[in-house]
């Protein structure tokens, strides 16, 4: 009989993390104090009991089966000081959350290791980044909103979903958002959204029915991976604008789920369009919404991890051969 697979990770995307832990996994996370990525289970989710924190310091004794890495120093560096050489051995994952920064084209991956397996969040991201000899594969996103929580769209605004915009800058969309929101009101939140003049950080359990109420959901980045708020707000039921960049023209289909351009004074009219017939907005919406609902199945992103991280370690044919009996 196969144990419950158990699995090393870093604290590094919150909203990522916790809906990657909804895996049949129990998922160990290294905890010290002031140190980026050992912040365990903070934040406002609701972690499971298969969330387990460990003292960094004792994680080189854990018994785990797997460590999944989720950034640059994660791999260079954290290995390093706190797993143990049996454990370094192990079978690896190391998610690669972003597109290329370096260089769109020609940046080759931290990790060029046949023995790891390297997992892209979207195709835009596995089809940019040079790989190397590192076997890829794609795990889209998948997305947990409360029961209950659909689209009103009574707000005539936009509602823009972005952490600390005002210190990223043009990669996140800066003068983006500031030059639509002289044309179209808009509401941006999200932590440090406040120095903007924002309406500061909404908890992640309160979010979905926060952005409902709003006429569209705004996303004004460049070049990032798809946000897990593009795809919260899609399946809620917000019809979704924003630029035609990375994964966004695959993700959001013109005239049936939102607008997307690369021309911002038409995305302009696109919105001011939407707050002026709520129903055109609402229509648009629930096309947004029975997209998200096929492609951000919860259900269908948790079964992928499993596989994955059963493939890795070895435990897919017992796990099959369980599932015949």
């Amino acid at each position: 009989m196969r144990r419950r697979p158990r699995v090393l990770t870093w604290h590094v995307h919150g909203n990522y993390l916790y809906y990657l832990t909804q895996a049949d996994c129990d998922f160990f996370l290294p905890v010290a104090d002031g140190k980026s990525g050992y912040s365990g289970r903070s934040g406002s989710f609701p972690w499971g009991r298969n969330v387990i924190e460990v003292p960094a310091d004792e994680v080189r004794h854990l018994d785990i089966d797997c460590v999944i890495y989720q950034s640059r120093d994660n791999y260079l560096r954290d290995q390093h000081e706190i797993l143990s050489e049996a454990q370094r051995r192990l079978p690896r994952i190391f998610i690669e959350h972003d597109p290329p920064r370096e260089s769109p084209t020609d940046t080759r991956h931290v990790v060029d290791d046949p023995e790891v397996l390297l997992v892209h969040v979207t195709h835009f991201n596995a089809l940019m980044w040079d790989s190397g000899r590192t076997p890829t594969r794609i795990i889209p996103h998948g997305v947990l909103v409360p029961d209950g929580v659909r689209y009103t769209g009574t707000k005539p605004k936009g509602i823009v979903v972005i952490n600390n915009l005002a210190t990223r800058g043009r990669r996140l969309g800066l003068d983006v958002y500031q030059y639509v929101s002289r044309h179209v009101p808009l509401d941006l939140v999200g932590m440090g959204s406040k120095n903007l003049g924002g309406l500061g950080e909404i908890p992640q359990k309160d979010l979905p029915a926060f952005m409902a109420e709003y006429r569209f959901f705004f996303n004004p980045i460049r070049y990032t991976s798809l946000g897990l708020a593009v795809c919260e707000a899609m399946t809620v039921g917000l019809p979704i604008v924003g630029l035609a960049t990375t994964e966004m023209p695959v993700t959001v289909v013109n005239g049936e789920s939102g607008w997307v351009d690369t021309n911002v004074d038409r995305l302009i009219g696109r919105m001011k369009s939407l707050l002026e017939d709520p129903a055109a907005a609402r229509r648009l919406g629930e096309g947004a919404r029975r997209h998200a609902l096929a492609a951000f199945n919860i259900e269908r992103f948790a079964n992928e991890w499993l596989d994955t991280i059963n493939e890795v370690t070895g435990q897919a044919g017992l796990a099959r051969a369980e599932g015949a009996q």
